[in-house]
């Protein structure tokens, strides 16, 4: 069989020929019209801290303790032979590296505090570090489901609508690798054929997989490809970014611990994030959860700066417990919770940015949904997160990418950033006079003041129905999921082609046709 190109699975999923400026229509959508326009988010409120700086130093310590004396298995001959060179110490021939803490703490206080990505849309360039705050869609979901469809196996179909949905909702800041995987893509070329549509269908700064080597240096060649720069302009800034995760207990897999190399070497971010399960591959002890989580983050981060001294890196948490009945992960509890603040604590004691996510274990958009999600998102935002990565679309534990909890998840990002916009305290707004004015009894509707400011003095909403019963009842009695699927699909009729100048497809296309007739790159 011979692979499909990325030019014949575009046209084939959303047609053919459509420049960008044909595709604008004259009728604005009404979810166009309720959500929030573009903004960066900074949270402008002091961290909530849970345990005291004695507590905080003891998890620290018991980490340095661990990496000293424990180690960590470093499955990659070129990551071990680095942090040889800087003096950490292994038996020849054996996996288990021993970190002395003077190296760990030297290296990682290289690392910047701040990263100011740069988008191929100038106009989405964000920051993530030092109270700013972004946002991610679900990503490696290997199903997908919808009230049109219902649950199925993740196809490139599929995929693009995710990629269109993350392009058109403002509240979205990072456009992840794959918010569903497209299982119809034969794995060799899938990095190249996804890569190529998320690249072209959307102008966002760019998540990287880096499950080998070779698909590390694929993506970041086609980010550079895309934005037509040389090699040296690509290193010059932060264009695109990767999530690597640890192999709990204290295992750096060779691919993510290569694909950390990778990144660092060209000047791009790794968001290094262990998966910590507390009773099954932590301890049972929150403490001891996190001293092992943070143990691992280290070691990942460490091999950052000896690739690259100041390469850009960020602190990744995913600490949670399990259900004890049947070993199976439990998300969005108040386990996860104190996790994610407490490490919130340890990312700013290393002065570095910090990720954290909007997760639950529910297996349908419902209330136990949005309840766990509202818990793992407050305890982030309240940690100090600056990239909350699986903020829209998250279901079943992550095994889902849901297009209506990609609509409730976008309204609960736009509430809190209308809840992180700082109160303005002035004259104005004391309103003195004003309430002067109406005096005893009397009600503001019809004052100057509330009739300058009413269409932007409070939040309105994106999918929430505030109409009273009857007029609720009267318009068909919709719940929250079916209004969701109406935005949804609302947002993917909106969705309009970005720019990507012609020399620059062309180059793009090019390479993955290159690639994809040398074989891609083959499964380990």
């Amino acid at each position: 069989m011979s692979e499909p190109t990325i030019g014949e699975e575009v046209r084939r999923v959303h047609g053919e020929g459509r420049r960008p400026e044909s595709r604008r229509r004259t009728r604005v959508p009404g979810f166009l019209e309720r959500q929030a326009p573009w903004r960066l988010v900074r949270n402008p409120f002091r961290p909530f801290e849970i345990i005291s700086a004695d507590e905080l130093e003891a998890i620290h310590l018991a980490s340095l303790a661990i990496l000293e004396e424990t180690g960590i298995s470093v499955q990659s001959e070129r990551a071990r032979s680095l942090l040889a060179r800087h003096g950490a110490r292994a038996a020849p021939g054996e996996q288990i590296v021993r970190l002395d803490r003077d190296l760990v703490l030297s290296a990682i206080a290289d690392a910047p505090s701040l990263i100011e990505m740069t988008a191929r849309n100038p106009a989405r360039n964000i920051r993530i570090g030092e109270g700013w705050l972004c946002h991610t869609p679900v990503s490696g979901a290997p199903n997908c489901s919808g009230l049109d469809g219902g649950r199925r196996q993740g196809s490139f179909e599929d995929y693009v609508k995710f990629l269109k949905l993350a392009q058109v909702f403002n509240v979205i800041h990072l456009i992840v690798g794959y918010p569903v995987e497209p299982i119809d893509i034969p794995v060799p070329v899938r990095h190249l054929v996804a890569g190529e549509a998320m690249l072209s269908l959307t102008d966002k700064v760019p998540r990287i997989y880096c499950h080998t080597p070779q698909r590390a240096r694929d993506l970041i060649e086609m980010v550079r490809l895309s934005q037509g720069l040389s090699h040296e302009a690509f290193a010059g800034a932060q264009r695109c970014i990767a999530i690597i995760n640890t192999n709990s207990p204290l295992q750096l897999d060779a691919a993510m611990v290569d694909g950390i190399i990778e990144m660092a070497e060209v000047n791009q971010p790794s968001v290094i994030t262990p998966f910590t399960l507390a009773g099954a591959m932590a301890p049972v002890t929150l403490a001891g959860a996190l001293a092992q989580q943070n143990a691992e983050a280290l070691a990942g981060i460490l091999v950052s700066q000896l690739a690259r001294r100041g390469a850009p890196v960020v602190y990744g948490a995913f600490t949670t417990n399990v259900n004890m009945k049947s070993g199976a992960p439990a998300f969005g509890t108040p386990e996860y919770a104190k996790a994610a603040l407490i490490s919130g604590q340890l990312a700013r004691r290393y002065r570095l940015p910090f990720r954290s996510s909007n997760i639950n274990t529910s297996n349908a958009p419902d209330a136990q949904a949005v309840y766990e999600a509202m818990m793992a998102t407050w305890s982030a935002i309240m940690g100090g997160a600056n990239l909350l990565h699986q903020s829209a679309g998250w279901l079943e534990g992550g095994l889902t990418a849901s297009f209506e909890k990609f609509v409730i998840d976008a309204e609960i990002l736009q509430m809190f950033s209308a809840f992180l916009t700082p109160v303005q305290v002035d004259e104005a707004t004391l309103a003195t006079s004003v309430v002067s004015a109406v005096g005893h009894g009397g009600h503001f509707f019809a004052q100057p003041h509330t009739l300058e400011r009413y269409e932007t003095a409070f939040y309105q909403p994106l999918l929430s129905d505030w109409r009273s019963f009857d007029a609720w009842r009267d318009a068909g009695a919709k719940d929250a999921t079916t209004r969701a699927n109406e935005i949804a699909r609302e947002a993917l009729d909106a969705w309009q082609e970005p720019i990507l100048e012609p020399s620059c497809r062309e180059a793009l296309s090019a390479f993955v046709a290159r690639r994809s007739a040398e074989g891609g790159a083959p499964v380990n």
